[in-house]
């Protein structure tokens, strides 16, 4: 990997191919006259004295930018502990202008068509080109005046061992960036070429954290021999990693009720002991089911606990098949397997809500219709609640306990009117569509 005199090192072995180019072409015996090639600011190549202006070619670094493809290719470089894991890479290209200036008439042009067909004749620098021109063992070789890098020297010549090789290619500049540019350069307007240098990999050689010899890929199949279980192969094209494809509820409502059926469908669900994941949306509330069996490759059944409370002192109390574990409203469910080697994949999240089961009463009174709800599981503390009753919504106070009944008052409809009655917990509403009959119809609730 290159150093950081890896930009002062191309542009040496530019103008080093330049004038290697310029002298194997006898240019000096074209032009009658000696050449100059230089790499300087533009302002400072053109003489004082035009009559007396040698032929001279320029290439001058004008920008250096960030190369968008490997610019984070080796992120993260630091453990989350802020160790270095990897050293971090500058990726840099390279813009060059290349301009020609002489006294006579056309001795620029020809200096520029020598020099333009160098860089198309090898736009893929070799590494035996960057080794000889920077082969000087000391940091003189860049011309001088570069600081002293302490007891390590640092060659220029490393830049032939980067893993990019070095791409020259030529760039269009519109008329209106090159007046900027020559105007930014506070310089008369010569004819110029652009080149794009890239692309340049600069490193320093840091100590990074080691990593350790693998001795197994996994847990252990034979617990007396100790030895790697290995790869694991399946004779299928289907994957084999454990993952959900889709959740939905099996009366094929779009959101669960306690009472019912989940169906799980994805890819490697029996690749080993499966647990069903429920974890509440907002908190990390997670209460796990064990799956029916037989389990499938694609398809996996969870049978919710039913809504009906359990009796006081019953053993299953706090744990997920208490009805009151569960909380109405959004979820995300995922899946574990753990295999014989005691392995444990977790698959994706993907989200459903838990509806509201409900039990409703409607009541003609005096000053309305009393419709009261009994609801599974509880509603707990600060849940918005809302009964909907035909085209009808009440909005309750947030719960400050937890209850298993609401009630609320609606004006309209006489005994003996049925109603389709919803209770809303959390934005969910409970359905009020009876799925199982063909066609399927409304659920409602006789005024009584």
């Amino acid at each position: 990997m290159s150093n950081v005199l890896a930009i002062a090192g191309v542009t040496r072995i530019l103008k080093d191919m330049l004038n290697d180019a310029l002298v194997f072409g006898n240019v000096e015996q074209v032009l009658g006259t000696d050449f100059i090639v230089t790499a300087q600011p533009p302002d400072r190549i053109v003489s004082d004295t035009p009559d007396t202006q040698t032929p001279h070619l320029n290439l001058f670094l004008h920008r250096v930018t960030p190369n968008a493809a490997l610019r984070n290719a080796d992120l993260p470089t630091r453990t989350g502990d802020g160790h270095l894991r990897m050293r971090p890479t500058l990726a840099l290209d390279l813009h060059y202008i290349l301009t020609s200036v002489a006294r006579e008439e056309l001795h620029a042009e020809v200096l520029l068509g020598y020099a333009m067909q160098l860089f198309h004749e090898m736009q893929i620098v070799p590494r035996e080109t960057i080794r000889t021109s920077l082969s000087a063992a000391d940091l003189t070789g860049l011309g001088g005046g570069l600081p002293d890098f302490g007891t390590r020297p640092l060659s220029p010549a490393e830049l032939a061992d980067q893993i990019e090789l070095l791409k020259i290619t030529p760039v269009t500049l519109s008329m209106d960036d090159m007046s900027k540019m020559w105007t930014a350069l506070q310089a008369s307007y010569r004819t110029t070429v652009a080149y794009d240098v890239s692309v340049v990999l600069i490193e320093r050689a840091l100590p990074v954290r080691p990593t350790l010899p693998v001795l197994t890929r996994g847990g252990l199949r034979d617990p007396e021999t100790g030895r790697d279980p290995g790869v694991s192969v399946e004779p299928s094209l289907a994957s084999n990693i454990p993952s959900l494809l889709s959740v939905e509820s099996e009366d094929a409502h779009p959101v669960m009720r306690l009472g019912g059926r989940v169906i799980l469908t994805g890819t490697g669900l029996d690749s080993g002991d499966a647990q069903a994941l429920f974890r509440e949306a907002g908190n990390d509330t997670e209460l796990r089911l064990v799956p029916e069996a037989p389990a499938r490759p694609d398809r996996l059944l969870v049978q919710l606990p039913g809504p009906t409370a359990l009796p006081g002192g019953s053993a299953l109390a706090g744990t997920p098949q208490d009805p009151a574990s569960w909380r109405s409203g959004a979820y995300e469910i995922s899946v574990t397997v753990t295999d014989n080697a005691q392995r444990t994949a977790v698959t994706n999240r993907l989200p459903l809500a838990l509806a509201p089961a409900i039990s409703a009463t409607a009541v003609a009174g005096v000053g309305g219709t009393e419709v009261t709800v009994d609801v599974s599981p509880p509603i707990r503390i600060g849940q918005e609640i809302a009964i909907l009753a035909g085209t009808e919504m009440r909005v309750l106070p947030n719960a400050v306990a937890v209850t298993d009944q609401v009630d609320a008052t609606f004006d309209g409809p006489g005994v003996g009117a049925d109603l389709v009655v919803r209770l809303r917990v959390d934005g969910v509403d409970s359905p009020a569509i009876d799925r199982s009959a063909t066609p399927p119809v409304l659920q409602t609730v006789t005024v009584t």
